[in-house]
């Protein structure tokens, strides 16, 4: 008995030890950083989802799929991630049930209300008016944005040149008259084939970008007078949100120009903006008449989308996206330049930061700035790259080694 006493008395000991390593292993394991990837799916059609915004909770930061559906980031411990789209129901999942290399999640578009044409006692022109001035009016300001940015440049068909970097923008001032500082963390920049890139075929302007973004310059053209005899202005429930209603701007047969078709979600409570899209249709660009001179261009091809976010209290742009693609005429010799350009809001503050006057960053791009990386900021960017980016991307690092 005294020994099968001691015998028992061991292995209630050994359960304890097991039981205490067994807590050290798996907070060693919850306390790791663990690479999470998610593939966002319409749960009908199987189809992959683009910009949708995928918050981790714990952190707060932000996500955005690509265009595979695709979000990639490191987390360390256990969150909650939140999944939104403006075409889809929002989901809530727990990273620690995310197990697989990939992990699909299946998103519901409602299609309640889908086509309900709403009617209003103001014209859509109008309601537009009032959504920018109540939009610009709530943006936060001041406010400091951490912004991953990316831009990819194509001379005729062949990408030449590419730059990405990791920025802080610090906003100030008032409505519609907002100012703001960068300061870049990292950044790289290289020329994938031996060309002069001009300051006129360079893309967005880093110093007037978020003023263009958060004064809604893009739409201000839809509330000349002439926009009414221009553009088709209707109103829409929306498929998975019933408290947005989306406004579809589309150009008239009998209008004449280049001209693009805009698609605007808004709160129709809070009467702001969430998102902006314009696009120029294939049907526009057959209108215009092809120029010919000196230093002419030729749209082909563009492209907007910019989302805002709105946080409790806090609203502000999360994201953009940006496509050009047009034929320069210049000294009788003809080329195709494509531009692409991407922001992404990886985290958003109201605390000011210190910075010197010498720290601020002045030119329009980041493609002329020395390249600094102090690590790979571009796998935590907050934006996965797809297979043929990845590919370019690879090409540039591999260069930069050289």
């Amino acid at each position: 008995m005294k020994i099968l006493f001691i015998f028992v008395k061991y292995l209630v000991k050994m359960k304890k030890i097991f039981a205490f390593l067994f807590l050290i292993l798996s907070s060693t394991f919850y306390s790791q950083n663990a690479e999470i990837v998610l593939v966002l799916k319409d749960a009908d059609t199987k189809a992959v989802i683009e910009d949708a915004t995928v918050l981790v909770l714990r952190t707060k930061q932000v996500n955005l799929s690509n265009s595979e559906g695709k979000v990639s980031f490191v987390l360390k411990g256990i969150s909650g991630i939140q999944i939104t789209h403006t075409s889809y129901q929002s989901v809530t999942v727990r990273s620690s049930n995310l197990k697989e290399k990939e992990n699909v999640i299946f998103l519901k578009n409602s299609v309640t209300n889908l086509d309900e044409l709403i009617l209003t006692k103001q014209h859509p022109q109008k309601i537009l008016a009032n959504l920018i001035e109540n939009s610009t009016n709530k943006l936060s300001v001041p406010a400091r944005l951490k912004i991953y940015s990316r831009e990819f440049f194509k001379l005729n068909g062949v990408c030449s040149n590419y730059n990405d970097g990791l920025m802080n923008f610090q906003l100030f001032g008032k409505p519609k008259k907002i100012t703001s500082n960068i300061l870049v963390e990292q950044n790289r920049s290289y020329g994938l084939v031996d060309v002069n890139i001009s300051n006129e075929l360079l893309g967005y302007n880093l110093n007037d970008i978020i003023e263009n973004y958060y004064n809604f310059k893009y739409l201000l053209p839809l509330l000349q007078p002439k926009a009414k005899k221009e553009f088709d202005f209707l109103i829409k429930g929306n498929a998975s949100n019933s408290d947005y209603y989306v406004m579809f701007v589309t150009p008239l047969d009998t209008a004449t120009g280049l001209l693009d078709d805009f698609t605007i979600t808004y709160d129709k409570k809070k009467k702001i903006i969430i998102e902006v899209t314009s696009t120029v249709s294939p049907a526009s660009v057959a209108k215009v008449k092809e120029r010919k001179g000196k230093n002419v261009r030729n749209i082909y091809k563009s492209f907007f989308k910019a989302i805002y976010r709105l946080d409790a209290s806090n609203y502000y742009l999360l994201s953009s996206r940006e496509e050009i693609g047009f034929e320069r005429i210049h000294r009788n010799n003809s080329t195709d330049i494509e531009v692409k350009n991407s922001f992404v809001t990886t985290n958003f503050s109201t605390q000011n930061f210190t910075y010197k006057e010498s720290e601020v960053f002045k030119d329009k791009t980041l493609f002329n700035k020395k390249n600094v990386i102090l690590n790979n900021y571009w796998e935590i960017s907050g934006l996965v790259a797809t297979p043929e980016e990845e590919e370019i991307i690879l090409s540039v690092a591999d260069r930069g080694e050289e």
